[in-house]
Order: structure tokens, then sequence, then C-alpha cells
């Protein structure tokens, strides 16, 4: 039975991992997340435990479905029953409705064939009828139905003729009813044709009301007069009919009757007086004129109102929008760690860091000549072409009731991009493999392949394209084959994060060594998650929990020991538990919960770039955002070009990569650096003008190279309130003295100033470390060791201070002096030369001689010298003799041999080197 993980034990008991683990903390198991190792006793705890429990699930889930199934049946069955029930119903009506109707068809026809006996001539009864047959039943039927039909339709036409007569009479009856009041106030006092009517005591002025009434009065009078008129028509119509007369006037009988043309005295036409004729036409023209005013108003009032409305959606939509996009120039400020008040006011003016006079003069919008007075007032002289610094920028800026904000260059190219959630779509991780010299990191990355990298290149060495591609159950991880932590602390000097997971790879048999430290720190200031890959555990000897417990020491914590990190062993020689490593990375990339926005244009990182003989300048970038094509125009640092083609790890030309894919591309102008952001343009010319820009900058900042903190102005910064950290790297000879430097540095009053130990190590200080120091602005204090290799020679170029000192009370005392500013002046050891020991020969009454090859600078008799063995100095002293050949000399250059003896020191052995100094006492200037 093998060890299983918690979620997949809570897949085998259908429960979920929050359940099962609330079960294991009742059972007093250990497991503090969904991806814990469960020992195999456990496991078999855990079943015997959880079995009764599973049965009752599954018997209560049989009840529950039998419960289901019984009641879907009687549900079915009811449903039945009340269809059938309905059917039924439905057949009863049916026959009920025929048996009425067969009932009134006989009693029509026994009616019919009395009335037909009675009219015969002769008076004789006629014939008994045949039975009818079902078929003539239904013709008839059929024949009834279509007379009804035809009589309904006929009803209707003369309804719809009679509205239309009776709407057309109460329109002339109103048209004739206010001419009539208009002539009687026109004609009163005069003598008219018609009686003048009586005045009516106590009468009242007609209002509209009552003109309305009296109109409902006479329409209510005049159909009742229509209905009376109809009826005797029709009474008319049947007397002639039945003396076999025509009426002169009644309704014409059709095929089949029914429809009757109505006739309307209202509508014939009357003889009245010209007067009336005029009256009337002047009545209908004023009353078609006030309708048209009133539907023109009408119209007005419409179109004003739909017009308010258009306004106010389109001013809500322009708030929406500006509220928009102040939201998302308030996050971007947020991000880049400004104040949004003054990113979001309209009347603050962006001046780029190390502007020009003329420059600024342009943006703030005043004359040059404006700014250089107030410049030489303030005792700057300064031209037109000179650049500004920042503190009189602002002052400047003040003084002429200018609002602006100083931007610095990597804000001002810096680009944030702001995604929506439904564009975001999960993305691979991207995994960096880390650890110490030959603890097997290409060996696991080969095994993880499987391509035999180690072995096909020169050397073991990677020379790979500089990432890989993995894919397991579907998917996809991405590693970066330059696995280093030199290389990944130079890209995140640059700001460049790409790395989503660490892998970090200690031996089982040689456990934590000081690259495995350096590489810890590096993962933690670039805040990425560790996955810790215990190599070499079929090695004799390998001990993986020691490996465990050594790094429990610097924060590294198993989960099974209540720590956040996982931990696979593995053996990438034997290929043992490689799955596991593949599926450790892709259960934390789920826990981080990687997504990106393939839509949207191509972003991400520089990994690698070299100038190939054939091909160009090429570039190994990492999709971060979006998807990148051939043809697209792109910006790498100072670089610009197009893309001309696309080459995936395994050297195929691809049409497309999407985020997280690494590819090489070819067509940029220039080699950019590596760490360099690269993101796709529209425009060509765009794309050129800002890697011109770029390129500009780059010029200038070198001759302005930045100075990174040093002891000597720490205490001019923390005046400035430029540095309120002071980063410390510390180097010993022994881990004890490490730990008295720490302790020193804790004891010392940290309200002014915090000291952080970035990283502390035992050994020689190495390139590595003044690359973090760059990286992290810190300064490397050494104890009893020296700098190895090239790492002095990389310190003055990236201007990284280094102190070396032989007491740990000097070291504690000139950091106590610089924080209170009461640094004495300096004792400066000038080296003088390097000597490298290639034999040594024992002299009687002498001692040992060191046979030396001067390989650095020139050796002087008087030069004090100390003797540096692995890194770290073991003796300091004066020299006793220095000769060559047989002759004492004064000193001898580099590129010649010599013998040395040193005073009271006879441990000299191969491969030491001797330099030689000069202590010189160097008066501060600051």
């Amino acid at each position: 039975m093998a060890s299983m993980r918690v979620h997949e034990l809570a897949k085998e008991f259908d429960m979920t991992s929050k359940e099962l683990l609330d079960k294991l903390n009742e059972m007093k198991i250990p497991a503090k997340s969904h991806a814990s190792m469960l020992a195999d006793a456990y496991v078999a705890k855990i079943r015997k435990n959880l079995e009764p429990e599973i049965k009752q699930r599954a018997g209560q889930l049989e009840a529950e479905e039998a419960a289901e199934l019984a009641r879907e049946r009687a549900e079915a069955e009811a449903r039945k029953a009340e269809e059938e029930r309905a059917r039924r119903e439905a057949v009863e009506q049916e026959r009920a409705a025929r048996e009425a109707e067969r009932a009134r068809r006989e009693a029509a026809e026994a009616e019919g064939s009395a009335s037909g006996g009675e009219g015969s001539p002769d008076g004789r009864k006629p014939a008994k009828a045949p039975a009818s047959s079902p078929f003539e039943s239904l013709a008839s039927q059929i024949e009834s139905e279509k007379e009804r039909v035809a009589r309904e339709a006929a009803e209707a036409r003369a309804r719809a003729r009679q509205a239309k007569a009776m709407a057309e009479v109460a329109k002339k009856q109103a048209v004739e009813e206010a001419l009539r009041q208009r002539n009687s106030k026109k004609q009163k006092g005069s003598a008219s044709s018609a009686p003048k009517p009586a005045p009516v005591i106590g009468a009242k002025k007609a209002s509209g009301f009552d003109s309305l009434l009296s109109q409902i009065e006479a329409e209510k009078q005049r159909i009742e007069a229509q209905k009376k008129q109809a009826a005797s028509a029709g009474a008319g119509a049947k007397d002639a009919a039945r003396k076999g007369g025509k009426p002169e006037r009644g309704p014409k009988k059709g095929k089949r009757g029914g429809s009757f043309e109505q006739i309307v005295p209202e509508l014939e036409v009357q003889q009245q007086p010209a007067g009336e004729d005029r009256y009337a036409q002047m009545a209908v023209q004023a009353e078609k004129l006030q309708r048209d005013k009133v539907l023109a108003e009408a119209r007005a009032a419409v179109a004003a109102a739909s017009t308010h409305e258009g306004e106010g959606r389109r001013k809500k939509r322009k708030e929406k929008r500006e509220a928009e996009n102040r939201e998302r120039l308030e996050l971007e400020a947020i991000e880049k760690g400004l104040d949004p008040t003054l990113v979001l006011d309209d009347s603050v003016v962006e001046i780029p860091q190390g502007t020009t006079v003329a420059k600024f003069a342009e943006l703030i919008g005043v004359p040059p000549n404006d700014v250089i007075k107030r410049l030489f007032m303030l005792g700057q002289v300064l031209t037109l072409t000179q650049s500004m610094g920042d503190d009189l920028v602002e002052l400047i800026a003040d003084d002429m009731g200018r609002k602006v904000r100083v931007v610095s260059p990597e804000e001002e190219y810096a680009v944030v991009y702001h995604d929506k959630d439904e564009d975001l779509k999960p993305r691979p991780p991207v995994v960096t493999v880390m650890g110490h010299v030959d603890h097997g990191k290409t060996s696991l990355l080969d095994a993880i392949r499987d391509t035999g990298v180690a072995a096909g290149e020169a050397g073991g060495i990677t020379q790979h394209i500089g990432a890989s591609v993995v894919e397991i159950d579907g998917k996809q991880i991405t590693f970066i084959d330059t696995p280093g932590h030199e290389a990944f602390t130079a890209m995140r000097a640059r700001g460049a994060q790409v790395t989503d997971v660490i892998v970090l790879v200690v031996a089982a048999d040689d456990g934590v060594m000081p690259q495995t430290v350096e590489a810890i720190n590096h993962a933690k200031a670039a805040e990425v998650p560790i996955v810790v890959a215990v190599n070499k555990i079929d090695k004799p000897g390998a001990n993986p929990d020691r490996v465990r417990q050594e790094l429990v020491e610097y924060g590294v914590i198993p989960e099974e020991w209540g720590g956040t990190n996982m931990f696979v062993e593995v053996s990438a020689k034997q290929r043992l538990h490689i799955d596991d490593v593949l599926e450790t990375i892709i259960l934390q990339a789920d826990v981080l919960e990687l997504k990106a926005n393939p839509d949207a244009e191509a972003s991400g990182f520089v990994i690698e770039a070299n100038l190939d003989k054939g091909r160009g300048p090429v570039a190994t970038v990492l999709v971060q955002r979006g998807t990148l094509h051939p043809g697209d125009i792109v910006v790498a640092g100072t670089s610009y070009g197009r893309v001309r083609a696309l080459v995936n790890p395994l050297g195929k030309h691809v049409d497309e990569a999407y985020p997280a894919d690494p590819v090489e591309i070819l067509g940029l102008n220039s080699v950019p650096v590596a760490g360099d952001e690269f993101r796709v343009f529209d425009d060509e010319r765009d794309a050129r003008k800002l890697a011109e820009e770029r390129a500009l900058r780059a010029r200038l900042a070198e001759q302005e190279t930045k100075s990174h903190v040093s002891l000597d102005d720490l205490f001019s910064r923390i005046e400035e309130g430029k540095q309120t950290d002071l980063n410390l790297i510390v180097k010993a000879d022994v881990q004890g003295s490490i730990e008295a430097l720490r302790d020193a540095f804790e004891k010392m009053d940290q309200s002014e100033v915090r000291i952080n130990i970035v990283h502390s190590a035992v050994g020689g200080i190495t390139e590595t470390d003044v690359t973090l120091a760059s990286a992290s602005d810190a300064i490397i204090i050494g104890f009893n060791v020296r700098p190895t290799g090239k790492s002095k020679v990389q310190a003055e170029k990236e201007k990284v201070d280094i102190r070396l000192y032989r007491v740990i009370y000097q070291a504690i005392e000139e950091i106590n002096a610089a924080r209170v500013g009461l640094l004495s002046p300096d004792i400066v050891e000038e080296d003088t030369g390097v000597a490298e020991v290639r034999e040594t020969f024992k002299v009687p009454k002498v001692g040992t001689i060191a046979g030396c090859y001067i390989t650095e600078g020139e050796i002087n008799r008087d030069d004090k010298v100390r003797i540096v063995r692995d890194g770290t100095v073991i003796f300091e002293g004066v020299m006793e003799s220095l000769r060559r050949f047989k002759d004492d000399v004064k000193s001898v250059r580099q590129g010649y041999e010599c013998g040395i003896g040193i005073h009271g020191y006879q441990d000299l052995k191969v491969g030491d080197t001797i330099e030689g100094y000069q202590v010189k006492e160097v008066e501060r200037t600051e």
C-alpha cells in the first residue's frame, strides 16, 4: 500500500477535502492541506475508522434513491389517471353535443314537414320521406355551417357600415350646432326667418360641458329614431312581399338575405340659405386650424421631451466613461505607488526626471528667460540645454504657481495593463530550477525533458535556447533552462518577475550548501514560492531528513512539519519520482491560479539574447500576456524590429506564441539585454521612437551611473530623507562570527535607520554577492574574508561598497558612526600586488621560502602582507625577505618570479595567495 495525499483519499471516499481534513483532525492525524501526504499506517487507520460511516452513507443513498424512484412512479401513475379522466369527459361532452344537435335537426324537420302539408293545393298528405342516412346528416351539417358563417359575415359588414354612418352624422350635427350658436350670437336683435325663442328665466350661460351633454343627448335620440325607422321599414317590406309588390325603399334581398343599405336622413343634402353655407365653411376651417395648432404643439412637446431624454442619456454615458477613466488612472497610480490625487488632477504637469531648462519651460508654458531669471536668483547658473535636479524643478514650479510631478524613466515608459476578469484565461506556470553547484539541476531538467542535454553538451553545461516546455496530463509547464541564481538575480535587478515557482534542488548526501542559502534568499526577495527537490536519494549516505532539518533553519519548512513548502524526494540519474515533481508543480500552480489574457497584444520579458553569425540578433522571450505572431512590431529595451520568425524550444517554426510560451524571435535591429521587457506596437514609427528614446536615456545613465549606498554617504542620505533602510550582506570565515555580528546589529538603535541583513554565509566574497548587493542596494561586510575571483572588479564596476574587517568591534563602531555622522578619517588599505605560491623551499636556519609568481601589481619589500587560503585570511604580517634568484630586491613587478619569506610564519602551502598592501590614512571630504 503506497502513501496517498489527502485529496486522493477524499476522492476515494466520495468526500470533499475539507470534510476529510475535519475527520483527520478528530482522529488526531497530522494533515495541513489537501496536498499533505499520509503514511501507509495512517491510510489504513483512516479506512478502518471511516468504513462504517461510508457504508451507512451508501445505505442512506440507496434508500433515498429507492424512495425517489417510488415517488416518480406514483407521480407518473397519477398523471396518467388524470389524462384518462379528462379524455373520458371530453368524449362524453362530444357525445352529448351530437345528441342535442340531432334532436334539434329532427324537430326542425318535423316542423317543416307539418307546414308543408298545410300549404299543399289538393290537401293531400305528402309522401313519407325516406330515412336519412349518416352521410345526408353530415352534408346538412356542413351546409348549415356555411350558411351560419355567411350570415355572420354579412351582419359584421352591416354593423361596420352603420357605425361609419353614425360617426359621420355625429360630426355633421356637431358642426351644425356650433354654427347655430354663432348665428344666434351674431343675429341677436335682428329679424330672422325662424321665430325667436322666449328667454328662459334663470338660465345660465352655456359652457363647454353643456354643449357636450347636449350633443350626447341628441346622438341618443337620433339612434333611437333610426332603430324605429328601420323596424317600420322592415315591417313594410314584409307586407309588400306578402302582397307580391316591391317596396319603393327597403333592403335589397340577396341570395342569402340579411344585408341592407341603411338610409340616414341627416346625410341627405339639405337646402339651406347661402349665409348658412358660408358660416358652416368658416366653422369647418376654424376647427381645422385649431386642430392643426393643437397637433403642432403636441408634436413640439414630444420632440422636446425626446431631445431632453437623449441629452440625459448622453450625459449619463459621458459621466460613466469619465468615472471608468478616473478609476483606471487611480488603479495605475496605486500600482505605481503614487498619490492618486496628483494623477487625477488635470492641472498637474508631468516633468521627466533630468529635464533641461528649455524642456521644463515648454512643459509648464512659460518663457525660458523667466526660468533662467529665477535660477539666477537662486544662485543656479544654468543654460537652456543643462539638466535640472528634481528639487530644483519642484522649487521653480512652486514659485511660478504650477503643479508638477517629477516622473522617473521607469515610470515614464512603464505600461500597466488592466484586463477584465472575463478576458483572463488559465496559463501554464513558469518554473526556474536553482540550487548549489553539482547538486543535479541540469540532470533533473534532463530527466524531466528526457532529451539527454547534460550528456550531449560541452562539459555538461546548459547551452540551450534558454527554456523548455514539458506537458503532463495535458497541462504545460515551462522550465527556464538557465537555472543559476546569478541570472535570476540579474533579471530581478532589472525588475523582471518572470518566475512563478522555484524548484530548489538539494543533494541528499551533501545537504544545504552556500549557494543553496543564496537561492533561498533570492526566492524570498522575489516573493516566489519554493518547491524543494531532494536529489540523489539513490546514493549511499543520502539522508533526506537531515536536508529538511537544515532547511528549517532558513525558513523553508516542509508541509508535513506544519510549513508551506512541498518536498519531493527524487533521483535524476535513476529517473525516480520525476512525475511527483511535475504533479507538485501543477498543484502549486493551481493554488496560485495563474491567469493571462491571450487575446491582447503580446508583451513579456527577454530571457536570453545573443548575436548569431547567420541569423543576426536572436532573443529568447517569454510571453506573459497576449499572443505573439510573425510580422508583429516588437520593442525590447533599446531594440526594435519586425518579427521575421518564431522558433520554439524544439527548433521548429511556429505561427503564434501564447502566454508562458518561450520562443526565439528573429528580426531585431540589435541585441537586447536579458530581463528587458518587450511589447508589440501597431506602428513601426512609434516603436522606433520609443527604442531611440530608451537608447538615449541609457547613454545618459551611463554617464551618471547610479551610486549605491556606502558608509561614507549614509549619514547624508539619512539627513536628506532618502535612506530609511540599511541592507547588509555579511560574509565571514566561521558561522559564529556571523551570529555575533547579527546580534550586535540587532542591538543597535534602529529608530532612524532599520538594519536588514539580506544575506549571510561563510566563505569569501563572490561575484554573486556583488550582484545581490547591487540588486538590493546593500553594503557587503567581510569579516576575515577577501573578495575572490573577479568580484572586486565587478564591485568597482557596480559601485558596490565592500568593507573588510579583522575585529568585530571595528565593524560595529563604523556602522554606528556612519549612522550618526561621526566617521573618523579613513584608514585605507591600498593593495600593491598579488603573488601566487607555486612552490615552497625549506632553508636551514631561515625557514620556509615561497617560490612565487607575481600575478597583479608590484610587490615592494616594505609592504605589509596577508596570506589568503581558499578565500580566507589565515595570517597577516610583514615580509622578512624578497629575492630574485640570489639578489635582494626592493620590488618585483607583475609577470616575474621571486622568493618571499614571511616573518613569523612558516606554514606556507602551494596555492596560497600573498597579497601586498600599504596602510594609508585618507582625510574624509564629506
